[in-house]
């Protein structure tokens, strides 16, 4: 399956997006030393190694937010860095506590606070939030897409999804519709 998977550019065919929201969980974690508490466990090398794989998908795709909502958790605050790493322009941050596994619903609360008049968001997080919060917003895009997040949603892995709402407010279960899902490993095989 392509990295690009459902991808499709809504500005360029003249349809209107008015808000975007890119999902990232956070790449994977390094486990060697069971002695870290959870909230700072780092990196590992692989995950090191994926974060900037994704950060160069998102902006060769254009997939750019204008403001991130993070989890202050280390490995998600290491994966934004190297995601974020080469972009032409830096988003606004907000490292929040709240967001360190958190739920669905408690997702979406920090966003619909957070979005303003803004045109593209990107949370980052961890699961089973994350991979819930995108399969509870999606009710359209491109099915193998959709098939492909509702399976799994793997470490490093991105989700973009469109809404045709005016208001971050009015962003709810069911109105999304996605249209790019890629892990780090489907990126890098289809840059070969």
């Amino acid at each position: 399956m392509s990295a690009t998977c459902g991808r499709t550019n809504p500005a360029a065919s003249g349809a209107s997006v008015s808000k975007r929201l890119i999902l990232l969980r956070h790449a994977k974690s390094a486990w060697e030393d069971q002695d870290i508490a959870d909230f700072e466990r780092p990196l590992s090398a692989r995950g090191r190694k994926a974060a900037p794989i994704v950060g160069a998908y998102l902006a060769r795709t254009g997939y750019l937010p204008e403001l991130v909502l993070c989890s202050s958790a280390r490995r998600a605050v290491e994966t934004l860095d190297l995601v974020a790493t080469g972009w032409p322009r830096q988003p606004n941050v907000r490292k929040q506590k709240s967001l360190y596994l958190a739920m669905p619903r408690e997702m979406l609360k920090r966003l619909q606070a957070a979005g303003g008049n803004l045109g593209t968001v990107m949370l980052v997080g961890h699961n089973p939030g994350i991979a819930d919060l995108a399969n509870w917003l999606c009710h359209d895009g491109d099915p193998a897409a959709r098939a492909a997040l509702a399976r799994k949603f793997p470490t490093g892995a991105v989700a973009v999804i469109d809404f045709d709402v005016e208001d971050w407010r009015e962003v709810d279960a069911e109105t999304g519709r996605l249209v790019a899902f890629a892990t780090p490993r489907q990126i890098e095989q289809d840059r070969r």
